[in-house]
């Protein structure tokens, strides 16, 4: 690595460590919920590792957890993270135009929401050395903060660890709630999928759906519903 990149490195190390702190904290949840429901931590630290999706891996927990089929959380998986593929778009135009494609891969495995936001807001076009330095620490803390929640919990009693299941409930919340206080738009769209929730666990008892397609279900309604009824507002031409 010549000078301009090692600089460019160590720049993306330097913008990249705010990123790596929050990250910390929240996979040591995961890691917390995942060692709670029976998952091996080499096992947890490996889904860190290799995922880097936060909303994402606390989904799956949720289908591990009830037993669902890998048909269900391929679909799920791809609802959850679908943004990712519109991210990795955005940023292909912003990368060197000579940028050779094993380069390019290596980048798309390290897009998460965060390191989008902060590479998106550079004017000069996005370097592969760059954005190595930038996703290194965030990859680590992810990776470390799982270990670090998984081997807490192995420490604790039995009964504290199985209650730390409902850390996951818990996190959702804290996510859902504050934008839904603000806008009507997201109250409503938790809402709908809220209660559609709640009919598809009446309607098991009846109709051979499993809970992962449930799942999915309620997510495509609830996401279709908010799309036509509360459109995003395009700026008037002037």
């Amino acid at each position: 690595m010549d000078k301009q990149n090692t600089l460019r490195f160590q720049n993306g190390l330097k913008d990249g460590i705010p990123i790596a702190l929050g990250y910390l904290s929240v996979s040591f949840t995961f890691g917390l919920t995942a060692i709670s429901m029976g998952i091996p931590l080499e096992v947890a630290v490996v889904i860190s590792l290799t995922n880097l999706t936060s909303a994402g891996q606390f989904a799956a927990l949720e289908l591990i957890a009830i037993f669902s089929s890998y048909t269900e959380m391929i679909f799920t998986q791809l609802l959850i993270n679908l943004r990712y593929a519109l991210m990795s778009l955005s940023l292909s135009q912003k990368v060197e135009k000579n940028m050779p494609t094993h380069q390019r891969m290596l980048m798309s495995y390290g897009i998460t929401d965060e390191i989008f936001a902060l590479a998106a807001a550079k004017e000069q076009p996005l370097t592969c050395a760059y954005f190595c330095g930038l996703m290194l620490l965030p990859i680590c803390g992810w990776t470390f903060g799982t270990w670090l929640g998984g081997a807490t919990t192995t420490l604790m009693p039995d009964d504290i660890r199985s209650a730390m299941g409902i850390a996951i409930y818990g996190m959702f919340l804290a996510i859902i709630i504050p934008p839904a206080k603000k806008q009507t738009a997201i109250r409503n769209v938790v809402l709908l999928a809220a209660v559609l929730s709640c009919l598809m666990e009446i309607l098991s008892s009846f109709l051979s759906i499993s809970g992962g397609f449930a799942l999915i279900l309620c997510t495509l309604v609830a996401a279709a519903f908010g799309a036509w009824r509360y459109p995003i507002q395009k700026e008037n031409s002037r």
